[in-house]
């Protein structure tokens, strides 16, 4: 029977079962070592991978070190945030899910496939940011319907508060999200990761690392929808270290109020130290509306903004220093004998030179004065002369040692070195010799001649303490969270101005007479109950034909810079301040009233100020939108 059987098999059958023996075989065997692969060679994988969907371990967000003023009072501090995370593999349907959280929060779509999208390389389970710092209306709609949206989280995490908002911002910068260019530069000790937050600017990005705390984290149990059923394992953060600055908030918040109308900057410095009292910028930014996240669209229009508003004109802002450097023109010129303190020099309403007329800002001139009178009554045909004989490279080592043409050293990003000429820079700039003319326009701060408002205020404190350049510091000492010291940075000498006692005295005594003297150009100090020493000056921005008295004539784009530079007292200097009001017009009109005011406000804060002073020191205004938007005052302020 058998045999009947295998007669009638068919030939081609009979064929082919040698072929499926061998495909079953190999299908078999491909099987056998995959279960191999998964079950020994990638355990460990999937045994987390199944313990992800079970015990998730979610990081907890370290707070920030504080930052306080010199006197201990807190300039930025943290509050808490709620932010919205989407973990990816617990979403069933995206559609519904995206719908939910447009019509709930606003998010769209698109940016929750960009946000997404931009995660792509993170571990599995680990959840997106898509919204940060939510409002509690949206926090409360979340939670409403949180159950019905599986993958939705949401988390409790530190945010900064800034307390006087506008009035700090450049200083002392802001936070926001990381992005791939930092993130590759970020060294593997920094711990970054995608969504993280990190210092952008000024002080949170110069001290990054040491703000930063160490997250902890806990390990939580969750359900098939991904949603928190239970907390297994913790470990807490640890706070990031605190930041004592030098900044007088008095003097900053005086700073503030006086500026905050013009388009500027205003920088001062304790002579004796180096140390930075005060640092405004304006216009000014929000920095809590920058760090709870703007939209792309807002953030476009900030860059766009025509005022720059991000930009920190203190240490960015290139300005030609106009007639604030006559006083160094005037100590090189002793020093090298082109003059002494009795020569005396014609100075007209003009002064004639291959056959152009320089002119001198006061129409009728000056006639014969010496440079005590030149600096006091800021002649520009005197120092077009003196710089003639002087020349533009012995000016040019002199301007170095007070610290023009190269970065301070602050140590805040992208600080600008400015530029003091010399005749070997535009040989190699742009490949001409140096004309006598060009020295004319260098010799009153014009021309190619650029100079910082931080440069001119670290000059002026030289001036002030008897010829120390400091390094200019915004930072007094870093500590634990506990108050441990960690580092302190004492005051650190640059250099010493290139000038005798004897030249640095009378450059001193003319600053006085600025002042105090009959002709001076910024008597309008004189009711200051303080004793103010210093110079003003008025940076052209377009060459004038004629002689225009009224400013309000002059469009707004061709006004002149506004410049002041001095210290106070005269007689022992605990101040130097630098002005610039962009097209401000004269700097004894504009910028010097501004410079009174910080001074006047920071003196009188010190134990040593006379009683009536002492007395009319003014409170803090309210500088910040973003307090008040949390809900407080403003803290008192501590002298």
């Amino acid at each position: 029977m058998n045999g009947y059987f295998k007669d009638k098999e068919p030939r081609e059958l009979k064929a082919r079962l040698p072929v499926l023996y061998i495909a079953m075989g190999v299908s078999i065997f491909v099987l056998l070592v995959r279960f191999w692969q998964i079950q020994v060679m990638d355990a460990d994988y999937y045994r987390g991978l199944s313990q992800s969907n079970r015990l998730r371990l979610v990081r907890t967000a370290a707070p920030r070190g504080l930052i306080y003023d010199r006197s201990g009072n807190r300039l930025v501090e943290n509050r808490p945030g709620f932010d919205l995370l989407l973990v990816p593999e617990d979403v069933k349907d995206w559609e519904k899910t995206k719908k939910r959280l447009t019509r709930l929060v606003g998010i769209t779509p698109e940016e929750i496939d960009e946000k997404v999208k931009k995660a792509k390389r993170r571990p599995p389970y680990r959840p997106v940011k898509l919204k940060e710092d939510m409002t509690w209306e949206d926090t409360a709609k979340v939670e409403s319907f949180k159950f019905e949206i599986p993958g939705i989280n949401i988390e409790v995490t530190p945010k900064r508060l800034y307390l006087y908002g506008l009035a700090t911002a450049h200083l002392v910068g802001y936070l926001g999200e990381i992005n791939e260019r930092e993130l590759r530069a970020a060294t593997s000790g920094a711990a970054h990761r995608a969504g993280d937050a990190i210092g952008k600017l000024a002080i949170e990005k110069a001290l990054d690392g040491y703000l930063r705390g160490v997250d902890g984290g806990k390990q939580v149990e969750v359900d098939a929808f991904g949603r928190r059923i239970g907390v297994a394992n913790s470990s807490p953060p640890m706070p990031g270290n605190n930041v004592k600055l030098s900044l007088d908030l008095r003097a900053q918040l005086a700073a503030w109020d006086a500026m905050k109308n013009h388009v500027g900057a205003v920088v001062a410095i304790e002579p004796s130290t180096g140390r930075v009292l005060a640092m405004v910028s304006t216009p000014s930014f929000d920095p809590n509306l920058l760090s709870s996240g703007i939209s792309r669209r807002q953030w476009e229009e900030l860059l766009r903004n025509p005022l720059n508003i991000l930009t920190n004109r203190a240490t960015q802002g290139q300005y030609p220093p106009a007639s604030t450097i006559k006083p160094i023109v005037a100590a090189a010129a002793l020093e090298e004998k082109e003059i002494s303190p009795w020569t005396r020099i014609f100075s007209g309403p003009a002064f004639n030179f291959a056959g152009r007329a320089y002119r001198d800002w006061k129409e009728a001139g000056h006639g014969e004065i010496n440079v005590h009178e030149a600096i006091v009554e800021s002649s520009d045909t005197f120092f077009y002369q003196v710089g003639l004989r002087l020349g533009v490279d012995r000016l040019a080592e002199y301007a170095n040692s007070f610290g023009f043409g190269s970065r301070t050293g602050i140590g805040l990003i992208n600080e600008q070195p400015g530029l003091i000429p010399t005749s070997e820079w535009k040989k190699k700039t742009y490949g001409e010799r140096w004309y006598d003319g060009e020295t004319i326009s260098v010799s009153v701060g014009q021309g190619y001649m650029l100079a910082t408002p931080l440069q001119l205020a670290v000059a002026y404190a030289a001036i002030a303490n008897g010829g120390i350049v400091y390094k200019p510091q915004l930072v007094e000492e870093i500590s634990t969270p506990s108050g441990e010291l960690i580092t302190a940075f004492p005051p650190e000498k640059k250099g010493e101005l290139k000038i005798s006692p004897a030249t640095l005295r009378s450059i001193r005594k003319a600053l006085v007479g600025v002042v105090r003297e009959k002709h001076g150009t910024a008597t309008i100090l004189r009711q200051s109950p303080y004793k103010i020493a210093g110079k003003t000056g008025t940076a052209q921005v377009r060459r004038l034909l004629e002689r225009v008295e009224d400013i309000e004539e002059i469009p707004y784009e061709y006004r002149d810079h506004a410049w002041f530079a001095g210290y106070a007292p005269y007689d022992d200097p605990k101040i130097a301040v630098a002005v610039i009001v962009e097209h401000g017009g004269f700097g004894a009109r504009t910028a010097a009233p501004i410079a009174r005011k910080i001074i006047e406000t920071y003196l009188a804060g010190l134990p040593e100020a006379p009683e009536g002073a002492r007395a009319a020191s003014p409170g803090p205004p309210r500088a910040d939108a973003g307090r008040e938007a949390a809900g407080g005052a403003a803290p008192e302020v501590t002298s």
